[in-house]
């Protein structure tokens, strides 16, 4: 597959303009919130290409990426959408409107399934085996052709898998659990903000 990747420092330049419908991922330095900062944000329109935003570390001002993801009318795919919005919480100081996480749907829609993570709903639905090799390499300085290629693959192909997760929920009568699932996701991530990490809902 021929991806068209382009990167951009700080924010999204003016013209660049999104339908109704992106995929997102996020690159940071570690998952500790406390310890670790967001370093690069990543949208697919659906199309093989991939925009990857290199934020400025010293301010986070970027208006134009941050009006796109306060868009209501722009349905956001994520894959744990948690930790994203976590980050995307502190560093741009603003709440995602209108989210889907395929890990979510993976979890009620695949009960056949213990797996979940990105790369085995790929091999699955998109029947291609990526490499999350680089998933633990330093995305915080000068970036690499293949740091590139591996923040692209991780957003590309999420408008299929949503899809097909989807016709999965519809299938099986599950979509309005999944409905009411995804509304608690922005509770779950103040939780997480506040931190409350334990499962509040145990005994």
């Amino acid at each position: 597959m021929n991806l068209d990747i382009k990167l951009h420092k700080r924010d999204l330049p003016d013209e660049i303009k999104f339908s109704d419908k992106i995929a997102i991922d996020c690159e940071f330095t570690g998952l500790n919130i406390e310890r670790d900062r967001l370093c690069l944000l990543q949208i697919s329109s659906g199309i093989n290409d991939a925009h990857i935003i290199q934020l400025d570390k010293d301010n986070y001002d970027a208006p134009n990426l941050k009006n796109v993801l306060s868009d209501r009318k722009i349905n956001k795919l994520f894959h744990f959408a948690r930790a994203d919005l976590l980050f995307i919480k502190k560093y741009l100081k603003i709440d995602v409107e209108n989210v889907n996480c395929t890990k979510i749907m993976s979890k009620i829609a695949r009960s056949y399934s213990d797996k979940h993570g990105l790369k085995d709903l790929i091999k699955e639905f998109i029947n291609i085996d990526i490499s999350k090799q680089l998933q633990t390499s330093d995305f915080g300085g000068e970036l690499t052709e293949k740091q590139l290629k591996y923040c692209a693959q991780d957003v590309v192909y999420l408008h299929k898998i949503y899809e097909s997760l989807l016709k999965i929920l519809i299938r099986e009568k599950r979509i309005d659990l999944y409905s009411k699932t995804i509304k608690f996701i922005s509770t779950r991530v103040d939780l997480d903000f506040a931190s409350f990490k334990e499962d509040i809902w145990s005994h």
